[in-house]
């Protein structure tokens, strides 16, 4: 198709549905505005642009603004309403799949919203998803019921790619993978299926396979995220997260302690920009980490995961997120807008920072079912009631919702009062589920100074609320002069309340059913009558109850109420049967037409009618009656016609027509009746209508029906409404579908108060305003008139603030209140009997009482006896035991409460006590007024002490890094490897007879002369040997110390390195070349680390600070008791002294009540009594309303510690006053009572002798002194105590600053942890890269390592082969001796070429044969000669003369010489492969340097951005003036943003380093001079000792050809002097001769005893044949005699029998046998008597024939 081609919308678009030739317009109506948002359905909002979102608004696609609030609306092609809506990928275009009857798939194109692509016959009735694939050339769609299908489309060729049947029940969603083309996933009820587009060789296939749910439980799939490497993870209706992999569960996910990932079920997953996030029924977005999701794994046999997200946003309370969408605006990548269930658009922040926004609502609307809407007798507004318990009120003209309000129930019926109720037109009536009905207010806000003009906010208030149902109220209606409010609700009963400034109740009426509508009868048919439909078909009218007439003493139920009423009988079934009747009727009539036109045709043509006369019979009908058994429910009745009939209109089976039912006169019981006619909805498909309306005006009929659509009925003529005919009038009408064909049944319809706008609510959530009249007079009206909101009446807001309303479930409905009521007057009566009774029993006891005083009156004979008073011992008895149980019963009655106050009191310990590690402890000074107070410090938590020992735990097992595991690996194998191939070495050694070996065994050893001469020569070659070997040991040590030409010392690397690591230099962290070293380096663990010790530093302090506080308090209660004892001496003392001495006693202090806070919680009956006193004083003054004083700290007075000294001191006196010693009291008399006291002592001491008054007056002094140094001790204490208080305040003030500062530095800490964390996934990740890396080139250097011990074993072995090689030519030469005439013969033999077999794998048993005959033998494969012989002779056979041992003993060591080539060709063989794998290993290690660099070159750029990053961060420095060196101009500058904080200790550090480096530079030139004389001095003193070495292995050589004319090798000429392994094959050829004779002797005698036993069976075999003979003579004879007897027995008898011949064969087979094995035996003997001879097995006896 072109680019380029649009469809016409205009001519697509539905349109309404007008009667022909009925006049109505098309535009009579026009949809105004939206209210409402359809917030349930599936992913129902779309961004087209950055601030333009598209939703599904019933029978259309709303577009709005979200800035401006502006709408636009996309009506369907299909009239029946929109399944699903979707977005392209580039924005440009959207998609709507629409419902109806092979519905169509509209591509609007954005912004024209052109009608671009129609995509046709995709699925039968609606679509329910809809999806583009991320490129946006394919298009997905799956269907709903029926047949689910699953399409693909080419969209802009409006081609369908490929087709199958999604499933055979609901499917949620389909979705494109936007990381693997051409797979799909589709979800729903109890499934999940992956699609493939396979290509077939029948085409392109679309493939499914169904994911299996294992023994996870089966649960609806709402949403689901394709992962990049094919998974698929989906959510749960529990809240937890399914990994999907190859149709099977992987793992299911959730949090950790077993918690779901969300509170609900999991409705969205979206993976964005790396990041998983998922939305849930709980209203919370969380996001996850997607590398541990994509990598989770089942951990035990529960198949459970769990894991934590990394960030988490509550969107609010109350929230049900259902779809999620990102902003499309680049400058707000972080914004996403969400739908929410519980009917709202949020804008959502997910950036995750300390920047990020709240949660903001752009829109509110109802959620859910909207059940109740009325329109304003007055004005411009309208208000609605909902399912969510919200009641919303809107201004329609200025297109604004005014204000909302929420209860605690669902709303079930609204009613906008008449304005005879309220000439305001402010009063709603709203109904609720719970049987509340609430009087509600509308009207502006009251302002502060009483004036509610202007723009005023608009408030919904509550007036009153009572509960007349205990179920849902679902109708409500006000009698025509609006002074009788009748409800209905699900209970079965009709409520009538008065109407007035306050609804009181008149009572309740039963009814048959569930009440569904009710109305009023019209006020011309005279009294009035309310008319209940109920949904079980039942019919009833009731009498209006007069108010005051009904007696509601004892309960509100209204007996005797007149009522009629009767069942709906169904007359469906009658009503098609006639309508089929009549349509077969005219069908009749029309054939019979058609004949007599064709017969008259005929006759005027002259032809013969030759048609027979059909004769049809009686009209079969082929509807069957029928009768539901159950009557149809009735969805909406009203009053119309002739008094006493009402129109039904009726659900399920009886949907289809209005009904015209007559009430019945005078019948006593409901009865099923008929109706008397019906009037047919034409073209609704019997869809039942859920409402009926009428306009203002009374012109026009609105109806609304299930399938959304709405009706009107326009009535002509100015007949009044009652007397219309129905039948006649609802012939024509004007029909469009509004709300959602499947969900969207209208619920309620009206008009508002001008028949200018007409409203429709529905159960999809949407609420339209429409305008019935054209644009221009809507123009003018709304320029003529505005919206008025109601200000409020005559009540003020503290009446309105004292409305109570009803929020409990449970609150009592006004029937059950009466009933409680009653109960209630009952228990006072009883109590107020009681009372009486109580008040009797007392003037009994009083007269008692005078009974008995004027018993004690009289004289003791005539007074009673006390127990003669008692009428009833026993009746005393009883009532002390009733008391006592009476007690007891309190007693249990109050233990409950006993045992919650000291649980209460226990959590509050627990909350705010136990917590504390110690409280706030005050300790005062004695003197100066100083005091010093504990931190208040709490317990540190469990989880600090957790982490804290995880982290000791990771401490404890970090191991430092290093590489010496793998070097000890290499070396192990090295050694191992060396240790092998010695061992090898010696076995071959030893096999091969080299000299200095130790002989294998069965190897023959010299003994003797002959065994000394060798072994003597041997240890002199043997001593030769070691000298060389240690020479050449002491060689290769000094070659191995050979430096490389590029070799450098490692100590000087190393020492390089550690100078430029320790420069001394201070790099500052903000360069941009910064490197940040290894050790400080910094990620999150090692930041809460840091956290988790200085928090413990923080404790400790704080704790041992606190410690020296308490001791300091111990310490003051010391210092008290030691005053105390001080004025106990002092008051004895001054007892002695004169009056005028005496001197006045120091007080002894008190600790205060803040000295001790442990006695808080301590009290006693007589503190709790103080308490109680006053509490009841503070009760008391808080009543008249005067403040009380300040609030108590405790029981019996005592205060906290945050109370300031002098008040401290005052309760501490009031609470424990110090006791007043007789010093004091002396102190305080008056200056008289001192005179009169002097005055008696010295009369005292008038009579006293001059000793006497020495003795006193020297006992004075002592006294004075005593006294003076009590004082003065009291006043040491005091001052002691004082200055250590004094001293531990001071040390408190250096303690706090130093708390304060780890404060900020806590502060730090902790930002710097948060920006850790988010650096921690990426960090990580190149962590493991690196040690990734250097795992991979440890392993690569532990290979090479490897592979080069290998090589060099491989060069050992080779050389040992070859050192083998050299000493087997060597002994070879030895044993050819001096001139030997066949010596290039035999040289020819043991250097010939000969192609060998392999040999084959010896078995594990040995042989104790020799093992050169065992080499021997093994040789025998094909020997070709090569050249031509020699002299003529054949090198293969030892020639005449030659010494055939010497020629053996060649061949034989030609054997071992051409093993030791095959070898060593093998392990060059192998050496070569090993310097390949050598090589190709090296190559990968510097590949794997490379990457090493690279990774380790990426963590250091990552590490220097996170640096900077941490640099930003603000750290607080306390610093003072004079520490502040940066001046300008002599001053401080205002900013010092680019000075720099340096500590001076680091800045002298600095200057004296480049001191320190300036003598290390004059010290290295010095030490560079020093080693290049040196290394002049080395390579003269190399030169000369060259010379020296080639003079002497000059004179070397002329030695050698001086004494052997040639070069020789000295090693090989001392191996030469004695051949150990020619003397040791003598003597083992010597010992096999003798041992071969004693084998012959053996042989001999088995010989000839072989020959004894077969002479032996020769004979028995001779007996045997014998006796065989005469067995068969005897045999014989004895068959002639049998053959004698039964000569007459017949002729099978005559004859030789069968059995006999077959007998006589095989004996004669027998014998032959025995001769062959009698000669086989013969040749036997005759190869064992003959040497070499072979055994060959006996000859087979024949083969039976």
């Amino acid at each position: 198709m072109p680019a380029n081609f649009f469809y016409n919308y205009a001519e697509l678009v539905s349109k309404p549905h007008v009667t022909q030739d009925s006049g109505i317009p098309l535009n009579l109506m026009e949809l105004h505005h939206s209210f409402g948002y359809d917030c349930k359905r599936r992913s129902n909002l779309h961004l087209v642009d950055k601030d333009t979102v598209v939703f599904i608004a019933g029978n259309a696609v709303e577009v709005l603004g979200l800035e401006t609030g502006e709408q636009k609306y996309l009506h369907s092609t299909s009239g029946r309403g929109v399944g699903a809506l979707t977005v392209h990928p580039s924005q440009k275009y959207f998609a709507v799949a629409e419902k109806g009857d092979q519905p169509n798939i509209n591509i609007y194109e954005w912004p024209s919203m052109k009608l671009y692509r129609i995509m046709r016959a995709g699925t039968a009735e609606a679509y329910a998803f809809v999806d583009f694939n991320p490129s946006g050339d394919l298009l997905a769609s799956v269907g709903s019921y029926p047949d689910f299908m699953l399409t693909i489309w080419d969209w802009k060729n409006e081609q369908i790619v490929l087709r199958s049947k999604a499933f055979g029940q609901d499917v949620f969603r389909v979705t494109f993978s936007p990381e693997n083309e051409g797979f799909l996933t589709s979800s729903g009820i109890g499934h999940v299926r992956f699609w493939k587009m396979a290509k077939t060789f029948t085409g392109l296939k679309l493939q499914g396979e169904l994911g299996r749910f294992g023994k996870t439980s089966i649960t609806d799939i709402e949403g689901y995220v394709e992962l990049p490497d094919g998974k698929v993870l989906s959510g749960t209706e529990w809240g937890n997260l399914l990994l999907w992999e190859g149709g099977l569960i992987k793992v299911e996910i959730g949090r950790k302690g077993r918690k779901p990932c969300h509170q609900g079920e999991v409705e969205q997953l979206v993976m964005d920009e790396g990041e998983l996030i998922t939305i849930g029924a709980d209203g919370c977005v969380r996001v996850w980490d997607f590398e541990t999701v994509d990598t989770a794994d089942t951990v035990d046999d529960t198949g459970l995961f769990e894991m934590e997200p990394m960030n988490e946003l509550e969107v609010g309370s109350g929230v049900h997120l259902k779809s999620m969408t990102k902003s499309v605006d680049p400058e707000q990548s972080t914004v996403w807008y969400a739908q929410d269930a519980n009917g709202g658009i949020w804008k959502l922040d997910l950036s995750f920072s300390h920047t990020t926004k709240a949660p903001e609502q752009l829109y509110h609307y109802h959620a859910g079912k909207v059940s109740g809407l009325s329109a304003s007798p007055n004005t411009h507004l309208f208000a609605t009631i909902g399912s969510d318990s919200r009641v919303h009120v809107y201004d329609h003209a200025a297109k604004l919702p005014l204000c909302t309000a929420k209860y605690t129930a669902g709303g079930s019926a609204l009613c906008w009062a008449p304005l005879l109720v309220d000439p305001e037109g402010s009063t709603l009536i709203a109904g609720f589920t719970d049987g509340v009905v609430r009087v509600l207010t509308v009207a502006k806000k009251p302002q502060a100074d009483g004036n509610n003009s202007g723009e005023a906010p608009t408030e919904i208030t509550l007036q009153q609320a009572f509960k007349p149902h205990a179920g849902t109220v679902t109708a409500m209606a006000l009698d025509s002069k609006a002074k009788i409010l009748a409800t209905g609700g699900e209970d079965k009963t009709i409520f009538f309340l008065t109407v007035g400034e306050k609804y009181e109740p008149i009572g309740f009426v039963d009814v048959p059913g569930p009440v569904s509508c009710i109305e009023w009868s019209p006020e011309a048919e005279g009294p009035q009558k309310l008319l209940v439909c109920c949904t079980n078909g039942t019919v009833v009218e009731l009498a209006a109850p007069e108010p005051g007439t009904n007696d509601t003493s004892t309960t509100f139920k209204i007996e005797g109420l007149d009522m009629r009423g009767f069942t709906f009988k169904s007359i469906k079934s009658e009503l098609r049967r006639e309508e089929e009747r009549v349509r077969k009727e005219e069908e009749r009539e029309q054939r019979k037409k058609e004949r007599e036109r064709r017969r008259k045709i005929r006759e005027q043509q002259g032809l013969e009618d030759d048609e027979e006369e059909v004769e049809e019979g009686e009209i079969e009908l082929e509807t069957p009656m029928y009768i539901p058994p159950v009557p149809s429910p009735i969805l909406q009745g009203f009053y119309h016609g002739p008094p006493g009939t009402v129109w039904l209109s009726m659900g399920e089976f009886d949907a289809g027509y209005l009904y015209e039912c007559k009430l019945p006169e005078g019948a006593e019981e409901i009865e099923a009746v008929k109706p008397s006619r019906a009037v047919p909805m034409l073209e609704t498909d019997d869809v039942p209508i859920t409402c009926v309306s009428l306009s203002c005006n009374k012109r026009q009929v609105l109806l609304g029906l299930e399938n959304g659509s709405v009706r009107i009925h326009p009535l002509e003529g100015d007949q009044e409404w009652d007397d219309r005919d129905i039948a006649a009038e609802f012939g024509s009408y004007w029909q469009y579908s509004v709300h959602d064909s499947h969900a969207g049944s209208i619920t309620q319809i009206a008009t508002s108060f001008d028949d200018q706008f007409l409203f429709t609510a529905g159960a999809d959530g949407n609420v339209f305003a429409f305008m019935i009249l054209s644009q221009e007079e809507i123009d003018r009206s709304r320029a003529a008139e505005r919206a008025k909101v109601p200000s409020a009446k005559w009540k003020d807001e503290e009446f309105i603030r004292r409305v109570e309303d009803i929020e409990k479930e449970d609150h009592y409905s006004i029937e059950d209140a009466k009933q409680k009521a009653e109960h209630d007057k009952m228990m006072r009566l009883a109590e107020e009997q009681k009372q009486k009774t109580r008040k009797a029993i007392n003037q009994l006891r009083r007269k008692f009482h005078k009974l008995i005083e004027q018993n004690q009156e009289l004289p003791d004979h005539a007074q009673l006896d006390r127990m003669e008073f008692e009428l009833d011992p026993e009746n005393r008895t009883e009532m002390e035991q009733m008391t006592l149980e009476r007690l007891q019963l309190v007693h249990r009655e109050l233990d409950w409460e006993k045992e919650k106050h000291t649980l209460a009191l226990h959590k509050l310990k627990a909350r705010f006590k136990d917590i504390l590690m110690s409280e706030r402890l005050v300790v005062h000074s004695f003197e100066t007024g100083h005091l010093v107070s504990t931190f208040r410090l709490g317990k540190l938590s469990e989880e600090y002490y957790q982490l804290r020992r995880e982290m000791e735990q990771r401490q404890s097992s970090v191991v430092e890094p290093g590489e010496f595991g793998s070097t000890r690996e290499s070396t192990d194998y090295s050694i191992k490897v060396a240790k092998e191939s010695e061992d090898e070495d010696d076995a071959s050694h030893a096999g091969l007879g080299i000299p200095g070996t130790v002989p294998k065994k069965g190897q023959v050893q010299l003994t003797g002369r002959l065994g000394e001469k060798v072994a003597k020569a041997l240890r002199k070659a043997e001593q030769a040997k070691k000298r060389r070997e240690k020479r050449q040991t002491e060689w290769d040590a000094l070659l191995s110390n050979k430096p490389d030409e590029n070799y450098e010392d490692p100590q000087d690397l190393a020492d390089i390195k550690n100078a430029q690591e320790n420069m001394g230099d201070v790099k500052l962290k903000t360069a941009k070349d910064y490197t940040v070293p290894e050790h400080l380096r910094m990620n999150a663990e090692k930041k809460r680390n840091q956290l988790i010790v200085l928090r413990g530093l923080i404790h400790h302090q704080k704790e041992l600070f606190n410690r020296r506080v308490y001791a300091l308090r111990q310490e003051k209660i010391g210092v008290i008791e030691e005053i105390q004892q001080h004025v106990s001496a002092l008051e004895a003392l001054q007892s002695q002294l004169a009056p005028g001495k005496r001197k006045g006693l120091p007080p002894v202090p008190q600790l205060l009540p803040d000295e001790q806070p442990e006695k808080q919680m301590e009290y006693d009956r007589s503190s709790l009594l103080r308490f109680k006193k006053d509490l009841a004083a503070r009760e008391a003054a808080a009543i008249k309303g005067t403040d009380s004083s300040g609030g108590f700290g405790g029981f019996g007075g005592f205060g906290g510690g945050g109370k300031a000294p002098d008040k401290q001191a005052e309760a501490a006196a009031e609470a424990s006053p110090p006791p007043e010693s007789g010093g004091n009291k002396q102190a305080a008399v008056s200056p008289t009572t001192a005179a009169a006291q002097e005055a008696q002592w010295q009369d005292n001491q008038e009579d006293l002798t001059p000793l006497e008054i020495q003795l006193r007056n020297a006992e004075e002094i002592r006294l004075l002194y005593k006294r003076d140094t009590h004082l003065e001790e009291v006043q040491e204490l005091l001052n002691r105590f004082d200055a250590k208080l004094q001293l531990l305040c001071h040390e408190k003030l250096q303690l706090q600053v130093e708390q304060k500062m780890a404060d900020l530095r806590h502060i730090t800490l902790f930002e710097e942890l948060v920006l850790l964390k988010e650096f921690e996934k990426r960090e990580n990740v190149l962590a493991d890269k690196v040690n990734n890396k250097k795992q991979e080139r440890a392993d690569m250097e532990v290979k090479v390592t490897e592979c080069q011990a290998k090589l060099e074993a491989k060069k050992k072995d080779i050389d040992k082969l070859l050192d083998k090689e050299r000493v087997l030519l060597s002994n070879f030469q030895a044993s050819l001796g001096d001139n030997n005439k066949f010596a290039d013969f035999l040289t020819k033999v043991f250097k010939k070429k000969i192609k060998r077999a392999k040999k084959k794998a010896e078995s594990e048993e040995g042989s104790d044969d020799d093992s050169d005959d065992s080499d021997d033998e093994s040789d025998w494969s094909s020997s070709e000669e090569e050249g031509s012989e020699e002299g003529g002779l054949d090198d293969s056979v030892c020639p005449p003369g030659c010494d055939p041992e010497m020629f053996d003993n060649v061949c034989q060591l030609r054997e071992r010489r051409l093993d030791i080539e095959e070898a060593l060709a093998e392990e060059k063989k192998a050496q070569d492969v090993l310097k390949k794998e050598f090589e190709t290993l090296t190559k990968k290690a510097r590949i794997m340097d490379s990457a090493l660099k690279t990774a380790e070159g990426d963590l250091e750029a990552f590490q220097l951005e996170k640096q900077q990053k941490l640099n930003e961060l603000d750290v607080v420095v306390p610093l003072r003036l004079h520490q502040v060196e940066h001046m300008y101009n002599g001053i401080v500058p205002n900013d010092l943003s680019p000075c720099l904080v340096f500590t001076s200790s680091a800045m002298g550090n600095l200057q004296h380093r480049i001191k320190e480096l300036q003598q290390e530079k004059k010290v290295q030139k010095n030490r560079y001079k020093e080693y290049r004389q040196q290394h002049v001095q080395l390579l003269k003193d190399r030169k000369e000792m060259e010379a020296i070495i080639a003079e002497l292995e000059e004179k070397c050589h002329t030695m050698m050809m001086l004494k052997f004319g040639r070069v020789v090798d000295l090693e090989r000429l001392e191996s030469l002097r004695v051949n150990r392994n020619i003397e040791e094959l003598k003597e083992k050829l010597r010992a096999n001769e003798l041992k071969s004779a004693a084998n012959l002797a053996k042989w001999g005698e088995r010989v000839q005893m072989e020959r004894d036993r077969i002479t032996e069976l020769t004979r028995n075999n001779t007996q045997l044949l014998d006796q065989l003979n005469l067995l068969l003579g005897e045999r014989k004879e004895l068959e002639t005699a049998l053959d004698a007897r039964q000569k007459n027995l017949g002729g099978e008898y005559q004859g030789n029998r069968r059995a006999d011949m077959r007998e006589r064969q095989r004996l004669i087979q027998l014998v032959q046998l025995q001769a062959q094995e009698i000669e086989a035996l013969k040749e036997e003997i005759g190869l064992l008597s003959r040497k070499g001879g072979h055994i060959l097995p006996p000859a087979q006896p024949p083969t039976h024939s």
